[in-house]
């Protein structure tokens, strides 16, 4: 299961807009204080490394950083491009500064889509992934877990800002508060003009000047939460079930995340799971199939009792209906499939083998369904 990644400023110690010398620094102190060679054997420490590594990649790059700053984790993922790029991670925004350059407007649609976005704009909290443990009938039937996040939440020192208390984020110079900056580059066609985020705002049109200490500018902490959760019955060993709005808190007053808790559920020692239905193996002793008997079955609802049939023989499944799983957010639930075992005795008694002696004289082939057919074909193999 993927862990929760920390904010990437958060991880190199910097506040959000930082200059690029004030990242780079504060990066060789991270690696410094981490690396591999001063920390040998030491896993967490090679952990952090990589981790400071991967933060110092995206938030060195003006546009990885840009992205970063506006859509989280999400922005920087080599999958990003559903919303907000277009296919193959291409910008369209570009695509419309030609065409404003060319015709004075835009085209087909395209045209003005980063210029007009707000950044200070609502934006929603990225998802908590989790995992836990339960028992075999605690997934089968449901139960109530007490969970542990780290999630981000809003500074109540600042509100939210990410500005010392008594001051407020200016509006960048640069940008002139809409986190975009203009470009302009000659080509053969004439003068070009595009868009980009505003480096020195990281895209969000203020400058923090004064930043919050408690949250070092970012607007939001990371505090640990205890979420008592309702694990639906009948959830099964790497499902997933989600806990909506529990996640990280968004920003701008953006919605936030969700929690994504999936289960691992533990062998059991007396039942297997198939679907919704329930398996298990029951031993009968070899007077109870020749004689039939009634006998003790466990079920995930607790024991009940079965009359085992005369002449059972060995692996012989029967169905108790209903006693299986219960579908998930649905109604009714699966079967239950016994299967008998046929225990045969040891450690007899001089008394014992000749009671069983004396039965075996009084028996025929009769008696044995299956041992007169083997018979009966092992004649006709041997004429041939």
């Amino acid at each position: 299961m993927p862990e929760q990644k920390r904010d990437y400023y958060e991880v190199l110690g910097v506040q959000k807009g930082c200059s690029d010398d004030e990242l780079k620094k504060a990066y060789r102190k991270v690696a410094k204080q981490y690396h591999p060679d001063l920390n040998p054997g030491d896993k967490e420490a090679e952990a952090k490394f990589k981790e400071a590594n991967e933060a110092y990649a995206v938030l060195s790059d003006p546009d990885k950083r840009a992205k970063y700053d506006q859509f989280g984790h999400a922005g920087v993922d080599p999958n990003f491009g559903a919303g907000g790029y277009g296919a193959g991670g291409f910008d369209f925004s570009d695509f419309g500064d030609i065409f404003d350059t060319f015709f004075g407007g835009g085209f087909g649609g395209f045209g003005g889509s980063t210029k007009t976005r707000n950044p200070n704009g609502p934006i929603r909290g990225n998802n908590i992934n989790i995992s836990i443990n339960l028992t075999f009938l605690e997934a089968a039937k449901g139960c109530k877990k007490e969970i542990s996040i780290n999630r981000l939440i809003r500074c109540e020192e600042c509100s939210g800002t990410g500005a010392a208390k008594g001051t407020q984020p200016e509006t960048c110079q640069d940008c002139h508060g809409t986190g975009q900056v203009l470009t302009q580059q000659r080509t053969p066609f004439g003068m070009m003009q595009s868009s980009r985020p505003c480096s020195k705002c990281g895209g969000t049109g203020k400058i923090v000047k004064e930043p919050c200490k408690k949250c070092n500018g970012m607007g939001r902490v990371r505090k640990s939460v205890k979420l008592e959760v309702n694990v639906p019955a009948g959830i099964d060993d790497g499902q997933t079930f989600v806990l909506r709005g529990q996640g990280d808190n968004g920003i701008n007053g953006g919605p936030s995340g969700d929690v994504n808790v999936t289960v691992s559920v533990r062998p059991d020692p007396l039942f297997e799971r198939d679907g919704f239905d329930v398996w298990c193996e029951v031993p009968i002793t070899f007077s109870q199939a020749v004689l039939g008997a009634e006998v003790t079955v466990p079920t995930i609802d607790g024991k009940v009792t079965y009359n085992v049939p005369e002449g059972t023989q060995p692996s012989t499944v029967f169905r108790l209906r209903n006693k299986g799983i219960s579908y998930i957010n649905g109604r009714g639930r699966g079967d239950q499939y016994v299967r008998v075992n046929i225990e045969v005795p040891t450690n007899l008694s001089a008394k014992q083998k000749d009671a069983l002696r004396e039965f075996d004289e009084q028996t025929t082939d009769k008696n044995y369904r299956k041992r007169k057919g083997f018979f009966d074909k092992l004649k006709d193999f041997m004429k041939d």
